[in-house]
């Protein structure tokens, strides 16, 4: 057995041993391993991975934006007009003490007048438009997911709330969940469909739900419960705080023991969660940390930032600006040295890389160090920031991916970050319309 699908093996055993005998009251669906086919299985046997093959799905090309209330400025909606999404998910609201939708920012800013205006333009595009319910934290969820009558109140609000603005669904968004309330989780999302599709036979219920074995469980738990469309988020693989590289990695430069976007497909697809009801969520921003060396993979040596597309217009832009491309996990990475030096010294080593403001056909173009506008201090020690990005070409990759995979199709958190950038959307309609591929 390779190095790889004994990770495999191992990760599926994990999140079976995480959520596996707790999904049975969620409505675990078809295929999915159970506890009985893998108690006796040791880890990285050929039998610990029951995944049945099947034919890959016709994939669709359903393009899903996450859009959150701070990018919801007066230039949102043309923004929107040129960006060719199937659902704009308007980014989010969250529930009180007491279980109402109501009283934060990102509810003022939707119910607001542009919030309706994006809702009402959308709709006149044809484009179907999710409020996002979010609840994020341990302890809060802990509260909501142990209180049925809490749950009750927030299911009711929400489905009013949808009503009222005339969205068409509501896609939960839940993060940093006990394993063990997968379940109520799982049934909440039951209700809360039930409840939609009672109001608007219809609207739809979608989740988001993480990259890792906990995420592969809750979208298991999610398509039991009847989910419409399950979001993998996979993105922040990476974060801040973790070693350098890529936020989203297609494959992992360490090696295959570690997560990356194909081995939590390869999850979710072992957990019966159906590529057909699965979007790919990809990122439009990166992670810039101080690094050791003007080299991909250097270590970090303090902690990292996000790095958000549309704040770095003039190094994106600029074709003299030409990343490295670290061609495992397939990402951009830019080099910035204290002196004003972009680009590895000439005597680093380089690779060849695709101009990010290029579409997903770029020309390569070797990598080069741009020299400053004055030349380095002798004598001075330089530091190095690096930045793991991806371009339209990175993200074309793994666009192909979701093709590959038979998936509904893709999405991107978060829609606005790309502004004044249009290889990016340009990359999108690619997507949309079938032609990355051809």
């Amino acid at each position: 057995m390779t190095s790889r699908r004994r990770f495999r093996g191992v990760a599926v055993l994990l999140v079976v041993a995480l959520v596996g005998p707790l999904l049975a009251g969620c409505g675990t669906p078809p295929g999915s391993p159970t506890p009985e086919a893998d108690a006796s299985a040791p880890a990285g046997s050929a039998s610990a991975v029951p995944i049945v093959p099947s034919a890959v799905p016709v994939p669709g090309h359903e393009l899903y934006g996450f859009v959150p209330y701070w990018e919801m400025d007066d230039t949102i909606v043309a923004h929107l007009a040129a960006t060719p999404l199937t659902t704009i998910g308007l980014f989010s609201v969250t529930h009180t003490g007491k279980g109402a939708i109501r009283h934060q920012k990102g509810y003022d800013v939707i119910t607001g007048p542009l919030g309706r205006q994006v809702i009402r333009e959308a709709h006149d595009r044809r484009t179907a438009v999710d409020l996002v319910y979010t609840s994020f934290g341990r302890a809060r969820n802990a509260t909501l997911f142990a209180d049925i009558a809490l749950q009750a109140t927030v299911i009711a609000s929400l489905v009013a709330l949808a009503g009222d603005l005339g969205v068409d669904g509501i896609d939960v968004d839940v993060e940093v969940l006990d394993p063990a309330l997968v379940p109520a989780y799982g049934q909440f999302v039951r209700d809360l469909r039930a409840a939609v599709v009672a109001a608007d036979a219809q609207d739809t219920v979608s989740v988001a739900t993480g990259a890792g074995a906990l995420g592969a469980g809750m979208a298991a738990a999610a398509v039991g419960a009847g989910a419409d469309r399950i979001f993998l988020m996979g993105y922040d693989y990476r974060t801040g705080a973790s070693d350098p590289g890529a936020s989203s990695p297609l494959e992992r430069r360490e090696g295959p023991e570690k997560p990356s976007l194909r081995s939590s497909l390869d999850l979710y697809l072992a957990l019966g969660v159906p590529p057909e009801k699965t979007l790919l969520g990809l990122p439009f921003y990166g992670v810039t940390w101080p690094v050791a060396g003007p080299v991909i993979g250097a270590p970090s040596t303090g902690r990292g930032d996000a790095w958000i597309l549309r704040k770095h217009v003039d190094v994106l832009g600029d074709p003299a600006i030409v990343p490295l491309r670290d061609e495992i996990e397939v990402v951009e990475v830019y080099l910035f040295g204290s002196d004003g030096t972009i680009g590895p010294p000439p005597t680093a080593t380089t690779a060849p890389s695709v101009d990010p403001s290029a579409g997903a056909s770029g020309t390569a173009s070797p990598a080069v160090a741009t020299t400053p506008s004055a030349p380095p201090t002798p004598g001075v020690n330089r530091t190095w920031q690096a930045v793991y990005v991806d371009s339209p070409a990175t993200l074309a990759v793994k666009l192909t991916l979701a093709n590959a995979r038979g998936l509904a199709g893709s999405g991107f958190w978060a829609i606005g970050y790309e502004r004044g950038l249009p290889g990016y959307t340009r990359v999108l309609q690619q997507f949309v319309d079938g032609s990355l591929d051809q």
